[in-house]
């Protein structure tokens, strides 16, 4: 083309995956009016690139396993069907996105993982019908703009006609995300589960690269061909978190607050110090991606351990509760272990450094009387010695070991900085 767009907004941001984090103001003004508006459903037009295919338009859907219940049925069974039909009696032969990244399509695909920092994962978890309709990119712009416009007539037309079916399925999803106990937050591929559909394609194969001599992938638009292929598109649970009484964010945590605050949570502040009993996480492990990725370098690979403790909080601390439309918002967000997580995202990164240590030589006495003070201490730094020969030689080690189990030891290191109030 003589000109075409550019995929990063003035912040070089993918603003498709700044659903969660916002760090765009484009994604903040989003919120806004979709919690203003709370669609029943959201198309977010796009342009595709990969495979090459005769098809102008394919269709991204909400995971139908991941909306869940009656409204994800809905979606698989009745809206999804007819929105095919209703683009077919207009000429269009529509297909589900095509996932396939440097592959044929031949042998089917898995339906893309639209995790909650895309737009139709973020649309589910508010329980609505979400949509990621992709035109093909090497397809003349007119005919985008007529398939787009097409598809467009045909979601309005099927939601003007189903208009109190999908309003009574929203509140009914609505009311029991209030009451849900158990939130999935990882899920497997499950390959047993697909559907058929006729793609139209063009035959692939390899050739040699005029640029640097090795195979290269090609499609020849002389041999267009018709096969049923499969997609790929259910996903089991893998991990499910019981979700708490409520959830309490220390105030210095400004960044995330104001994002639940942006999201509409509903959360009260603290009117006075009080002590609370509450679940209380630790970070064991977890790895950070060693390059950036949309300005953040994301963990993954998270380990925890927990622990009750009663923990003094602080006047204008947060309490968000867990009976409210956002929970499961509040679960993926909240919950460190979740894909998209704001720990994921490095909103709590701070936590992952210690700020304070010890002078050796001043702390030296300090540790021995207060392993005089404590022998189930110092039984286990004698275990410990017995157990590892090159730990029973660092006289450093054995310090640290001492100081990491006692009071004088941060609290905050390694401590997430929120807390979850069971029963």
């Amino acid at each position: 083309p003589e000109e075409f767009g550019f995929r990063g907004n003035g912040q070089n941001l993918d603003l498709n995956r700044d659903f969660i984090k916002c760090d765009s103001r484009n994604a903040r003004a989003f919120a806004e009016i979709f919690h203003q508006t709370d669609p029943d459903v959201f198309v977010d037009n796009h342009v595709s690139n990969g495979a090459d295919y005769q098809h102008i338009m394919t269709l991204l859907s909400t995971q139908h396993n991941k909306l869940g219940g009656a409204i994800g049925d809905y979606l698989d069974k009745e809206m999804e069907p007819a929105i095919y039909s209703l683009m077919k009696q207009k000429g269009y032969d529509l297909v589900p996105y095509v996932n396939v990244w440097g592959g044929k399509p031949d042998d089917g695909w898995q339906q893309f993982w639209d995790s909650p920092r895309y737009g139709s994962g973020y649309g589910a978890l508010w329980n609505t019908f979400s949509f990621v309709p992709e035109t093909h990119m090497l397809k003349a712009y007119e005919l985008r703009v007529k398939a787009t416009y097409a598809l467009m007539q045909s979601f309005i037309e099927f939601t003007a006609k189903n208009a109190n079916t999908i309003k009574t399925i929203r509140d009914q999803a609505k009311e029991s995300v209030k009451k849900q106990t158990q939130f999935p937050i990882s899920w497997d591929f499950d390959r047993s589960g697909y559907r058929e559909f006729l793609y139209k394609g063009f035959e692939s194969g390899m050739k040699a690269s005029e640029v640097s001599g090795m195979p290269r992938l090609y499609y020849d638009r002389t041999k267009p061909y018709e096969k049923t292929v499969k997609l790929f598109d259910h996903y089991t649970p893998k991990e499910f978190i019981e979700k708490p009484e409520a959830y309490i964010i220390p105030h210095g945590w400004w960044p995330v607050i104001d994002l639940l605050k942006l999201n509409k949570v509903q959360m009260r502040a603290l009117k006075a110090d009080t002590t609370i009993e509450v679940e209380v996480y630790k970070i064991e492990d977890y790895k950070s991606s060693p390059r950036q990725y949309e300005m953040h370098h994301m963990n993954s690979d998270v380990k925890l351990s927990s622990k009750k403790e009663k923990i003094l909080f602080h006047k204008g601390d947060w309490y968000v509760p867990m009976n409210q439309v956002a929970n499961r918002f509040l679960i993926e967000t909240l919950e460190p272990q979740a894909q998209d997580s704001y720990f994921s995202w490095n909103f709590f990164d701070a936590v992952l450094g210690q700020k304070e240590g010890y002078s050796a030589y001043a702390f030296e006495d300090i540790a021995a009387d207060y392993l005089k003070k404590n022998p189930e201490l110092k039984l286990k730094l004698e275990e410990h010695r017995a157990a590892d020969s090159a730990f029973a030689k660092n006289g450093r080690a054995q310090l640290n070991f001492v100081f990491e189990n006692s009071p004088w030891f941060e609290p905050a290191y390694l401590r997430y900085p929120v807390f979850r109030v069971t029963k």
